[in-house]
């Protein structure tokens, strides 16, 4: 195909997945009322603990709670349309991959998405128990007035944040197949792995919460050695053909 060919195809391809995202959202605009109830659950719980009404979510503009209802909807569009605009874009992009990529990229998105989502389901059962536990830091006689965007923005960073982290090995197992780094590579680095996946749980989440920390460390650690254990198996199966390929003994 000529360069103006990919252009038109692009474009194409393109106003498929923008008008995928505009029925999502349109779709998601009418289930706001369920989303917000579930993500406002923390603040519900602290005014009861508190027994007064000083704990809610503020909407300090006269359109700020259509923004917040059009931001999930977004969100959820983005979802819900989700198989639409990754075919596009695969179907734009296929065409231009060997076979051996193809399998490849399959299994990447194949084992990609489904870490992803559980990322941020995971995301979603901690953010609670952060919200409740920096509540608890609020001096007495002090009031939490929670601006919508502000908190809104709080909980999808959460959940994006985590989610991504717990794509990262499938990264790493992407790198390992493309020859550029080990299995015994990745499992040497096991110290810096439980270190890094620590720390990104304490900053993820309060270091007061242990239970929660300990749920996201533990859970980034399983992951990295599946990485490794896979990485392993790849780099046995490559030795082994290398092994059956060389030329045998002369008759």
């Amino acid at each position: 195909m000529s360069l103006s060919q990919h252009l038109v195809e692009l474009r194409k391809r393109l106003m498929i997945a923008a008008l995928a995202l505009v029925v999502g959202m349109v779709v998601a605009f009418f289930i706001t009322d369920p989303v917000i109830t579930v993500i406002t659950a923390p603040i519900r719980v602290i005014a009861e603990q508190r027994g007064d009404n000083f704990s809610a979510l503020n909407f300090g503009t006269v359109t700020s709670a259509f923004d917040m209802r059009v931001r999930i909807a977004f969100t959820i569009g983005i979802f819900l349309s989700a198989p639409i605009w990754m075919w596009q874009v695969w179907a734009f992009v296929m065409p231009g991959l060997t076979r051996k990529e193809i399998r490849y990229t399959i299994g990447f998105v194949g084992a990609a998405i489904p870490l992803f989502f559980a990322g941020c389901y995971v995301g979603i059962l901690i953010m609670p128990h952060v919200i409740e536990l920096m509540w608890s830091f609020t001096p007495a006689g002090g009031t939490n007035f929670y601006d919508a965007k502000d908190y809104y923005d709080f909980i999808f960073k959460l959940m994006i944040v985590i989610g991504i982290a717990f794509v990262l090995p499938v990264f790493l197992v992407a790198l390992n197949m493309s020859g550029i780094i080990s299995g015994k590579a990745i499992l040497k680095g096991w110290r810096v792995a439980i270190l890094v996946a620590s720390i990104f749980a304490a900053i993820a989440t309060p270091a007061a919460d242990i239970v929660s920390m300990l749920m996201l460390a533990g859970i980034l650690v399983v992951l990295y050695f599946a990485a490794a254990g896979f990485a392993l198996i790849v780099d046995r199966r490559r030795a082994k053909r290398a092994v059956d390929l060389l030329p045998g003994p002369p008759a």
